[in-house]
């Protein structure tokens, strides 16, 4: 008999150490089991989560009545239910009095007795062999013992086949955190790569649905990606209320993870969808925690009426959910940098513009255009503060330009930013004007905005406007928006208080110029009224007593003759000194006869376009005139030219004077004090004066000036 056994030991050992499937191991064992102990029957049962038993095994004549696969229920006297109860190996001497299913089906069986013998695996009870004879055969009392020897090697096979399923399983799960971790890497799009950890962590875990989701504020969940293991995961709607006790709620309340296993009482919206549209049994969720912030959830679900997931799915899942978490932390981080450059790109482009300076109206224009692309908002606008208390838009980009068109004032009062910011001086946001008062207030809302952030323009320590912006019902305004929107506002506050300087240096060289012209006005008429009508005076004096002298006295004679020539020469040099100052013909007249008149007495010949009629500004005809004079006078001194040309129009409100020679060129703008002092005068009323003299081949001034300066978008006194 003991060699019988011992065989019988070996060839299921042999069995074990090959690896076989454990079915065959354990179909093995029973048949031996019940040949070696002279037995009616005998199975191998696995002892489930839910108090029940499952049959895997069995041999005998008690095949039919305990077939593999079958589900048995714990509870009552019987040898299945007194193993599991105690852990030890049990025995039923008669089944007389044996209850429960298990009991009562053996004792309809004619079974009379039986034995027990439990099998542990790595510490825990994990089912139990049982053997069992007729009522006329009695089981010897070594039987538990005999039997314990086969369920010591049960247990090793089941050890070992859990490790491999174990090894396989972890190994499979490392691909699949492999997989996403590359994807990750790679920078996946988040679409794509919340689809794929879904189906990733669906697979690995054995489940037969999978999603991903993502809280929005302290009240609502989104999905973003769902899994099916067979066929279409079935359309989730939403977003959702988190106000029952599923697992987006509870994970919402407690950041960590949750399982559910019976959705019967669980309340709720989404329980019910869950429950009753997708038909869920088991489910288990973990938060996803980026940069300490609970940002979302992955959720695996079975739907197996007589199954839960396994216990370890919780951390298994987390897993996945830290490599999701990487991955959105990389990808903010990512946005964040992409945003960054774009600020930085759109600050570099206002800079230029503030750097080139732009026109005051053209440069505001283009930075509400890039506040409107930048920040997520569909209105962006500037507004200047006046000194009467109301407001006036200088820009607004073009969303909904009608309703803020430029150069509409606005009444600061009522409930608005622009208001707030006048105010307080610091930036303002409001959240909703639903119900604020006033006609600002009332116009934005009109435009389908909802809400508003502004931030003040400070120009040289006192506030000069406010910058806007604004967003419709569906969008938010980030917390940083404030922020941003400043980096603008303080290139504003640069660009306004260069303006200011540059108008104000530009206003006092015109008065500087100005006055130097009424100081040549008043010498030529002084000269004119006064100096050389007494030099007429004398000489016609002179020429009188020159008539009246005797003719003996013709010494005296000759003396009165030459001082009346020397007379009638000093008038001729004082009127040329006279005509150089400020020539009476260009006040009289105006600038084409001024400049007719001047070429006429040039030593070169000129040849004149002069395509004007008309009465220019005064300032414009003084400057044009003395350009033309000091080319004409470097001409005759310095170019060796045989002619000179020049060409003037004043077409699109813009004098535009020409002066060319052929002469030997090379000349240097910055070696003399004459043209230095016209490109002074020029500037100074918005002008330009070019000087283009290559060597050997003759000189050309070309001059434009504004007819009329352009009215400044900036107030000097807000």
């Amino acid at each position: 008999m003991l060699a019988e056994e011992q065989a019988a030991l070996r060839r299921v050992a042999t069995l074990v150490a090959r690896g076989t499937p454990p079915e065959e191991v354990f179909a093995a064992v029973t048949k031996e089991a019940g040949r070696l102990l002279s037995v009616e029957y005998a199975h191998l049962g696995r002892y489930e989560a839910d108090a029940t038993m499952t049959i895997l095994a069995a041999s005998g004549r008690s095949v039919d009545q305990f077939p593999a696969g079958r589900r048995w229920s714990l509870g009552g006297k019987n040898i299945s239910t007194m193993v599991y109860d105690t852990g030890r190996p049990a025995r039923i001497d008669s089944f007389a009095n044996s209850s429960g299913p298990l009991g009562d089906s053996a004792r309809e069986d004619g079974i009379g007795s039986a034995v027990g013998t439990p099998i542990i695996v790595e510490g825990h009870l994990w089912g139990v062999m049982a053997a069992g004879s007729t009522l006329e055969q009695s089981l010897h009392a070594d039987t538990e013992a005999r039997l314990a020897s086969f369920t010591e090697l049960v247990a090793t096979a089941i050890a070992n086949a859990e490790s491999r399923a174990a090894l396989a399983r972890l190994a499979e799960e490392q691909a699949a955190l492999r997989r996403v971790a590359t994807l990750v890497a790679r920078g996946t799009s988040p679409a794509e790569l919340f689809a794929a950890v879904s189906e990733e962590a669906g697979r690995a875990l054995g489940a037969h649905l999978a999603g991903m989701a993502r809280y929005e504020g302290d009240d609502k969940l989104t999905v973003l990606a769902a899994w099916a293991a067979e066929g279409e995961h079935p359309l989730v709607p939403g977003p959702w209320p988190l106000e029952g006790g599923d697992l987006a709620s509870t994970i919402s309340r407690t950041g960590r993870s949750v399982r559910i296993d019976d959705y019967d009482s669980v309340p709720g919206r989404i329980a019910a969808f869950v429950r009753e549209e997708l038909g869920i049994r088991s489910s288990v969720g973990s938060p996803i925690v980026v940069e300490g912030r609970l940002w979302g959830a992955l959720f695996v679900h079975s739907k197996q009426t007589d199954e839960v997931l396994p216990r370890d799915t919780e951390s298994r899942l987390t897993g996945f959910t830290e490599l999701v978490a990487t991955a959105i932390a990389n990808a903010e981080n990512r946005g964040e940098l992409a945003r960054l450059a774009e600020e930085q790109a759109a600050l570099r482009r206002v800079a230029t513009l503030v750097a080139r300076g732009t026109p005051p109206e053209q440069l505001f224009a283009a930075v509400v255009e890039e506040v409107a692309q930048l920040l997520p908002v569909t209105f962006a606008a500037m507004g200047r503060y006046e000194s009467d208390g109301t407001m006036t838009n200088v820009a607004t980009s073009s969303q909904v330009v009608d309703r803020f068109p430029v150069g509409r004032r606005w009444p600061l009062d009522g409930k608005n930013v622009s208001t707030m910011v006048a105010q307080t001086g610091q930036a303002a946001r409001i959240d909703s004007y639903a119900d604020a008062p006033g006609p600002l207030a009332a116009a934005i809302r009109e435009g389908g905005l909802h809400t508003s952030i502004g931030t003040p323009i400070i120009v040289d320590g006192r506030l000069w406007g406010v910058m806007t912006a604004s967003a419709g019902p569906e969008q938010s305004l980030p917390a940083d928006t404030e922020a941003r929107l400043a980096n603008f506002t303080e290139l504003m506050a640069t660009a306004i208080a260069n303006t200011a300087s540059r108008e104000a240096l530009a206003a006092s060289r015109a008065r500087i110029v100005a006055a130097a012209d009424e100081m040549r006005r008043r010498i030529e008429r002084d000269l004119h009224d006064g100096i050389q009508q007494r030099l007429v005076s004398l000489g016609l004096e002179v020429r009188g007593a020159q008539a009246g002298a005797p003719l003996q006295l013709s010494e005296l004679e000759g003396l009165l003759s030459r001082v009346a020539d020397g007379l009638v020469s000093v008038f001729d040099e004082l009127r040329e000194i006279s005509r150089g100052i400020h020539p009476a013909i260009l006040s009289e007249g105006g600038l084409k006869p001024a400049i007719t008149a001047l070429c006429r007495r040039s030593v070169l010949p000129v040849e004149l376009n002069l395509d004007t009629e008309r009465r220019l500004p005064e300032l414009v005809e003084v400057a044009a005139y003395y350009v033309v004079s000091e080319a004409l006078t470097n001409v005759a001194k310095h170019a060796q030219a045989s002619v000179v040309r020049v060409d003037l129009d004043t077409h699109e409100e813009i004098l535009r004077l020409a002066i060319r020679d052929d002469g030997i060129g090379g000349a240097d703008p910055g070696q003399g004090s004459g043209l230095l002092g016209l490109s002074d005068r020029i500037e100074a009323l918005g002008g330009t004066l070019q000087v283009i003299s290559p060597a050997g081949d003759g000189t050309t001034l070309l001059v434009e000036i504004p007819l009329e300066r352009p009215n400044s978008a900036v107030s000097p006194e807000p």
